[in-house]
């Protein structure tokens, strides 16, 4: 079974020791970044984290969907969904 994911507490203490720096700073340097991340992508941008991945916005259209408790088909309306596409250097850090 899988570890539990990493704590926001836990990830900013590790960024901190990573870059000789207090947990304040780097907290703030992580929510600077999440805030950037989040504009941009809310605004149909795209952002790159270079050797982590990409985080964009695709749309997707109107379509027919099924509730599967009843089989009854109803429609949905168009909407956005955020997508990550993992980098080649984190796939290959995991798998090699």
């Amino acid at each position: 079974m899988a570890n539990k994911p990493m704590t926001k507490t836990q990830l900013v203490a590790a960024l901190a020791d990573e870059m000789g720096s207090d947990k304040k700073t780097a907290g703030a340097a992580l929510d600077a970044i999440t805030d950037i991340v989040t504009k941009e992508v809310a605004g149909g941008g795209a952002v790159t984290l270079p050797g982590i991945g990409k985080i964009y916005c695709r749309e997707r259209p109107e379509r027919m969907v099924r509730n599967p408790a009843t089989g009854e088909q109803i429609k949905k309306d168009a909407d956005k969904q955020v997508k990550v596409t993992i980098a080649k250097a984190l796939k290959d850090s995991v798998n090699g």
